[in-house]
């Protein structure tokens, strides 16, 4: 589902804890019902250790920078990307749970797309890792929906009024990534270079790439 607007009126946390005074509230209720579930036997620690470094180290938005690093480099690649996203990413060895059904959108200098999920929080998984909490909050989902314009503006990202903005409407059965377009000055990087310039908002639409300079390429 899309919604366009304006002019087109379109639409890690590590598992360490600190200890007595060091733990903030938050930390300290986490650490309490972590050790609750424990107790109980409804998990178990080495387990919820492995679960917590895969998506520290193994999945998460670097993922989606190497794909999108790649469709920058490969045109030909780019237009598999586009056309069928969920096999052209699993040719980088990426995919799983959540990723199954995968549709990238490519910005152009006339369109700036935005993904959200209006309904809950579905979200790439195995492309970008773990959502931001703002994903989640209903303040985000109705208003990308509604101000995508001043959303982005929040999000320090002020676009031209020509710009037509294009909100993505994620759900189970389809989730979206956005391939924002390739920083100038970026002609002879190397893949690995690029990669470093993609953020993760930029494939969610609240960002963009980092300029040259902004990482040190490879």
């Amino acid at each position: 589902m899309t919604h366009d607007h304006d002019h087109a009126h379109g639409s890690g946390h590590g598992h360490h804890h600190g200890h007595g005074s060091d733990l903030t509230p938050v930390e300290a209720r986490v650490k309490a019902l972590e050790s609750l579930l424990v107790e109980k036997g409804y998990i178990v620690p080495a387990a919820l250790d492995a679960l917590v470094e895969m998506y520290e180290t193994k999945v998460g938005p670097h993922l989606g920078a190497r794909v999108v690093a790649r469709a920058w480099v490969d045109p030909t690649y780019r237009d598999r990307l586009l056309a069928d996203a969920t096999p052209a990413i699993a040719e980088l060895g990426i995919g799983g749970r959540g990723g199954e059904h995968m549709v990238v959108v490519a910005n152009t200098p006339d369109t700036h797309n935005m993904v959200v999920c209006t309904l809950c929080s579905c979200y790439p998984w195995p492309v970008l890792g773990l959502p931001p909490v703002w994903y989640k909050a209903p303040a985000y989902r109705a208003r990308a929906v509604i101000d995508p314009r001043g959303v982005l503006a929040d999000f320090g990202v002020g676009l031209p009024e020509t710009t037509r903005i294009t909100v993505w409407d994620s759900t189970a059965e389809t989730r979206f990534m956005v391939l924002p377009m390739r920083p100038a000055g970026t002609e002879g990087f190397p893949e690995e270079a690029l990669a470093a310039l993609v953020t993760r908002d930029s494939m969610i639409g609240t960002g963009l790439p980092l300029s040259p300079g902004s990482e040190i390429p490879a």
